[in-house]
């Protein structure tokens, strides 16, 4: 199974090129056809292919991405290049990683459970954003994580109003806006206060950046909403907009930002045993006190 698997890291880190080294020696001893881009350090086995990210998605079966999180959302937008979505697997090098489930220490027993078709295969709901504006082609970016709204002029609060279905909601003040995927509710729109979503739930999450008024709380929509965030017109209204930590464009106040589902879905592997809730317990130390079970303790810390 999988028989051309493309590996996925940053090629500037010497930590990750070692890494990826192994990987690609064990892949090559297992019969595996692997690909690796042109930029990547370290010493790889003669048999790997030297092929541009770009094309990993036109000929791999298996996207293995090592590295974090960040990493893992990269591999993501390269397999969602393909008609059919190429898996992707993660080996956590990061720092805290709920995307990346494996660890180094179990790499070899895990990849191999995983290449022989013991493993969980999971698909994770996407956002995509439109930015319309006066003159100008309507621009689509998809988002595994989120779409975020940002006040590029430090030290200004940022004025704009949100819609659901065309449905006035409300006159924001802050310093911005995160709409997340269920699969987001763990990154940016957590650490601005936002619920932990289930990510086989079909919902998105639409979270305030320091908002100015206390009661302008975080909301749990349907996925299949459609929310659309406009600037208050006044002097120098601008804002930044970003999919996944990648710029997609600038938002004045005579155009449009409009968040709904994306057709395209990730599809995501994990290997035997996946338990979201564990890697909850593990990412953010829960049941790490008296009363916490020790054999647990044991098997999630990092």
């Amino acid at each position: 199974m999988f028989q051309t698997v493309a590996l996925v890291g940053r090629p500037d880190d010497n930590r990750i090129a070692t890494l990826v080294a192994d990987i690609a020696r064990h892949l090559c001893a297992r019969g595996k056809t692997v690909l690796a881009d042109p930029a990547m350090a370290g010493e790889l086995p003669a048999a790997v292919l030297r092929v541009p990210e770009v094309d990993f998605a036109k000929s791999a079966r298996l996207l293995l991405a090592i590295g974090g999180d960040g990493t893992l959302l990269h591999a993501a937008r390269l397999s969602l290049q393909a008609a059919s979505p190429c898996p992707v697997l993660g080996v956590n090098r990061g720092r805290l990683g709920f995307l990346a489930d494996i660890r180094p220490g179990e790499l070899t027993e895990r990849l191999n459970e995983v290449l022989s078709g013991h493993f969980q295969r999971e698909e994770r709901s996407l956002l995509e954003a439109r930015l319309e504006c006066p003159g100008q082609p309507v621009r689509t970016m998809v988002a595994v994580n989120d779409v975020v709204l940002q006040n590029d002029q430090p030290g200004r609060m940022l004025d704009f109003e949100s819609a659901v279905d065309g449905r006035y909601v409300n006159t924001h003040g802050g310093d911005g806006l995160v709409v997340a995927t269920a699969t987001g509710s763990t990154a940016y729109a957590l650490s601005c206060g936002g619920p932990i979503v289930q990510p086989d739930l079909d919902v998105m999450v639409v979270v305030p950046i320091c908002p100015h008024t206390l009661s302008d709380r975080p909301l749990v929509l349907r996925r299949d909403s459609r929310v659309e965030v406009r600037l208050v017109r006044r002097p120098r209204a601008r804002a930044q907009v970003s999919c996944d930590g990648v710029a997609f464009g600038e938002l004045d106040a005579d155009s449009v930002l409009s968040i709904g589902p994306a057709e395209a879905k990730l599809v995501l592997l994990h290997p035997p045993g996946h338990d979201y809730f564990r890697v909850l317990r593990s990412k953010l130390h829960w049941g790490r006190g008296a009363h916490a079970v020790p054999a647990e303790q044991d098997q999630e810390s990092d």
